[in-house]
């Protein structure tokens, strides 16, 4: 333990010697020792730092103990354990005496006012400039700033920059003709109807009579539309999910619905009541649904890629077919009520015998899904609308691409064929819907909505294309192509 204590009094004795030792250096370095005052404060500080630093020697060495300790070889125990003197507490007194004495000295000069006058010595060349002060018996006249001659004599030159001659402000760059393109011009403001649809329209449906439409949408409604009248008749009913297809029965009393939450909705159009409920289970949500002629039975196609066959009438099921490996885009049923076609969204189409539920034919001819999907009158040839923009015209006999209609810039999302079998319209994600005839497969009229994607399509009874897409609204075109009018308008945003 005492030997402890040595140590760390040898290093605080070493501490101070330094300090007096820079102590000494500065004052030196500066040339402040010039009395006789000065020489003593420099003696004292330069003994003192060697004083410190020759007892922090002794004091680590151990060569200056306090106390009497026990000679090398003697027992700890019993007589022969006599302590030897072998202390020397007087020089060790006077060597730790000095230093901290030292210490007092040198915070009593860091205090003093004479302790500035060495550090003043040695300011920085480059200091303040001063203006000596004229004596008071003479007039004190400003001299020019920037004559050297009257600059006063100083033990340090301060060095002035060159004098800077007045100069004009340089004129400012004249600005370079400049040309600013307007904004675009702002799309008229479309109608709107507090009880039209609230999102995007997705399916139009005709009834027999003409006189009233049936549409469905992803905000989940179905409505039911007088066209006479231009008004909502009612909302028909609302699917837990978004609503996909909406068909009229051939009787003119029901209505067929059906939508993601993977039900098809038998519903009454006289005042919407629901009659009977088909639900697909964990065949997944219906993606598009088609009818027989005759209204007995309807195919549906869900996103598992399953097709399925309802008996209407009996409300059963009569076939589910797992035929397809992706998600289905589009069904239809052939005029005879015998067949029906499917199509997966990665172009696959498949025909079924929908007594049996017996896959008759597959084929894979489009690059992406056929979202349209109709049968021509005689049942033979079958159109179909992709996701490849293309529309197609193919013998179901051979499977065979007979005629290609070219002319979209976007997934050819729905179809319609006219009562005469000669005209068809498409509606496309390109916001364009277009007329086509179909024996020569040239475009007869371009209905452009300049309001977003047209996802339902539908002949109305006097020749009029009807349309629904993203802007919520249903329009009215004439046949001849041209501008069209909103016929039921969106609801509000």
């Amino acid at each position: 333990m005492n030997r402890f204590v040595d140590r760390l009094l040898a290093m605080l004795l070493l501490a101070i010697g330094m300090l007096c030792f820079t102590r000494v250096y500065f004052a030196l370095g500066v040339g402040g020792v010039g009395d006789a005052f000065a020489s003593v404060r420099l003696a004292f500080f330069g003994t003192a730092g060697v004083v410190s630093a020759l007892a922090a020697l002794l004091f680590w060495a151990g060569l200056l103990p306090g106390r009497s300790t026990l000679a090398p070889k003697t027992p700890l125990f019993g007589r022969g354990a006599e302590l030897q003197p072998a202390g020397r507490p007087r020089l060790r007194r006077l060597l730790a005496v000095v230093p901290f004495l030292a210490v007092l000295v040198l915070v009593a000069d860091q205090l003093s006012p004479w302790s500035r006058q060495p550090q003043d010595a040695g300011k920085s060349l480059i200091a303040e400039q001063t203006v000596p002060s004229a004596p008071e018996s003479q007039e004190v006249t400003s001299a020019p700033a920037l004559e050297p001659e009257a600059a006063p004599a100083s033990p340090f030159e301060v060095a002035l920059a060159p004098p800077v001659s007045p100069r004009e402000p340089a004129p400012a760059p004249a600005a370079p003709p400049q040309t600013v393109a307007p904004l675009p011009q702002a799309p008229p403001p479309q109608p709107t109807e507090p009880n039209g649809h609230r999102e995007p329209v997705v399916w139009l449906a005709v009834a027999s009579s003409g006189h009233s439409i049936m549409s469905a949408s992803t905000d989940r409604t179905i409505k039911l539309w007088d066209i006479d009248g231009k008004r909502l008749i009612r909302t028909l009913g609302i699917h837990k999910d978004m609503a996909r297809t909406a068909l009229f029965l051939p009787d003119g009393a029901r209505a067929l619905t059906a939508g993601d939450d993977g039900e098809i909705v038998l519903r009454q159009l006289a005042d919407g009541a629901v009659l009977h409920v088909f639900s697909s289970g964990q065949n997944g949500g219906v993606n598009k649904l088609a009818i027989s002629p005759d209204g007995k039975r309807a195919v549906s196609g869900h996103d598992t890629g399953r097709v399925i066959v309802w008996d209407i009438e009996k409300g059963s099921v009569l076939h589910v077919m797992p035929g397809h490996d992706w998600s289905i885009s589009g069904v239809a049923v052939s005029p005879d009520g015998t067949r029906a076609i499917s199509g997966s969204i990665e172009g696959t189409l498949k025909l079924w015998d929908i007594d049996t539920g017996k896959q008759l034919r597959s084929w894979h001819r489009h690059e992406r899904g056929p979202y349209g999907v109709v049968f021509t009158a005689d049942g033979r040839h079958l159109i179909t609308g992709s996701g490849d923009y293309t529309i197609k015209l193919w013998d179901l006999d051979s499977g065979r691409e007979v005629r290609r209609l070219e002319g979209h810039s976007g997934t050819v999302y729905a179809l319609a064929l006219s009562a005469d079998d000669k005209r068809l319209l498409s509606g496309s994600l390109d916001g364009t819907a277009r007329l086509w005839d179909l024996e020569t497969g040239s475009e007869t009229a371009l209905f452009d909505s300049r309001s977003g994607p047209v996802y339902a399509v539908a002949f109305a009874a006097d020749g009029t294309v009807l349309t629904g897409g993203y802007d919520r609204s249903i329009r009215d075109w004439p046949a001849g192509g041209g501008d069209g009018v909103v016929l039921f308008a969106g609801a509000p945003d």
